[in-house]
């Protein structure tokens, strides 16, 4: 992600739980992606006793971070935005019960990085044995992200970090809204375009880029579609709003 992108989240970060959107578009990715979550978490726990090690690429405030760490053993979550990740730390310290989630919440199994992660073995990641703090750096089960590859200039050495990652067998599922023609740059207001690399993910060019790093089991597959405001572009009126589709990308390390 841009430096000028890093500014914008930066200075929006304790704002941006308050967007109705953003909101939605939580909750609607974590609704999707809640059944891939518990399906590979029981797998895991039949096979070995325990839970699923996550790692959340681009987690932003942690509104997805903080669905998910109920379901999992632990959730290594990573963004460049500093101002995103102390408003994750902060919501971290508590444990709550909210209508937004299953039920209490222990959070003590989210570990909050600052940083851009452009290195499977970058340092900004625990290490794979605690005792070598200077070794190799931990695998993970399964990688998420959500709202982050239209940020990425270059999504090949994002994918391709995103590989080495991964334990063998191990998951993607990522999501982010799809590029269906020249509409799809409604998505940002025309003030929030600086740090935006694309509008939206070709299908197609996600699944052949995909295979391409190294993945297996491909699966590109719109899970939703979110209404979002769209008035703000000066073609559109007050109220008019669009449907965004959005994609989940998924794959799997050999």
């Amino acid at each position: 992600m841009a430096p000028a992108g890093n500014e914008r989240f930066n200075d929006e970060a304790a704002d941006w739980d308050k967007n109705p959107s953003v909101q939605e578009a939580t909750r609607l990715a974590f609704d999707t992606l809640k059944p891939i979550i518990q399906t590979l978490s029981e797998c895991k726990q039949s096979s070995s006793g325990s839970g699923l090690d996550v790692l959340e690429v681009g987690c932003g405030t942690g509104l997805l971070t903080l669905r998910v760490a109920p379901l999992v053993h632990e959730i290594v979550a990573v963004d460049p935005a500093h101002g995103m990740i102390e408003m994750l730390k902060a919501k971290a310290k508590i444990s709550t019960c909210d209508n937004e989630t299953d039920g209490p919440r222990n959070h003590n199994n989210i570990v909050a990085v600052c940083g851009l992660l452009e290195d499977p073995e970058d340092p900004l990641l625990p290490p794979q044995d605690p005792t070598n703090p200077t070794g190799r750096r931990r695998k993970f089960d399964l990688i998420l992200s959500h709202l982050v590859m239209h940020h990425v200039p270059d999504l090949k050495p994002f994918l391709g970090t995103l590989l080495g990652c991964l334990s063998p067998g191990g998951r993607v599922a990522l999501t982010d809204f799809e590029d269906f023609g020249p509409e799809a740059i409604k998505f940002h207001p025309p003030t929030k375009l600086e740090g935006v690399e694309r509008h939206g993910i070709q299908a197609v060019g996600i699944e052949e880029l995909m295979k391409e790093v190294g993945f297996q089991d491909v699966k590109v597959s719109i899970g939703w579609t979110l209404n979002k405001s769209v008035e703000y572009w000066r073609d559109n009126k007050p109220g008019d709003t669009l449907g965004f589709p959005f994609l989940v990308c998924e794959g799997v390390r050999p």
